[in-house]
């Protein structure tokens, strides 16, 4: 018996509304600070940095590093406005 490739089938109604989006994001802002430094203390305590402000221009990587706090941008609240 020989293995044969398997490919799913979609319908059209299911294509359709995955290429189509009614959302549209206006704009993207970092909030607070969401790092928990005492972590491997077993606790929680993070370090108030309340909005996340690029140490650096658009491209290099001081623009993913938070001027405030140290942390890097992921660490923050992502907040998107639609």
């Amino acid at each position: 018996m020989r293995k044969r490739p398997v490919a799913a089938k979609q319908d059209e109604e299911s294509c359709r509304r995955s290429s189509t989006s009614s959302l549209t994001i206006r704009g993207v802002r970092y909030g607070e600070c969401q790092k928990n430094h005492a972590a491997n203390l077993g606790g929680y305590a993070v370090d108030g940095c309340r909005e996340f402000m690029a140490s650096g221009d658009v491209g290099t990587s001081g623009a993913l590093k938070c001027a405030a706090c140290g942390c890097r941008k992921n660490f923050h609240r992502r907040e998107v406005e639609t």
